[in-house]
């Protein structure tokens, strides 16, 4: 990622991955990525979608890992970015137990 794109999700990390510092939390972009895609507020969304693009949200929803969206979220990011019909919302990743 361009260190614009960096600089940007740091001052997002201080918001939404407070447990950890920024530098910590930009570690994992897609995981700061996933965090404002979930839990941010209309002003912080609108700069992520401007500053990362759908595909690079596509994939982080693609990737995501169980837990990271809430129900609400999962959904309204599959019918944002075009994943989904009314008919047809491909469910959250769960956790498997072996």
């Amino acid at each position: 990622m361009s260190p614009k794109i960096l600089d940007a999700l740091r001052r997002l990390a201080v918001k939404y991955i407070w447990w950890k510092t920024p530098d910590e939390a930009i570690a994992t972009p897609d995981r700061v990525i996933a965090q404002v895609m979930d839990i941010g507020d209309y002003k912080d969304v609108q700069a992520l979608v401007g500053l990362v693009g759908d595909e690079t949200l596509r994939r982080v929803l693609a990737s995501a890992e169980p837990g990271m969206f809430r129900d609400r979220s999962w959904a309204y990011w599959h019918y944002r970015l075009g994943l989904a019909t009314l008919d047809d919302l491909p469910p959250p990743p769960t956790r498997r137990f072996a």
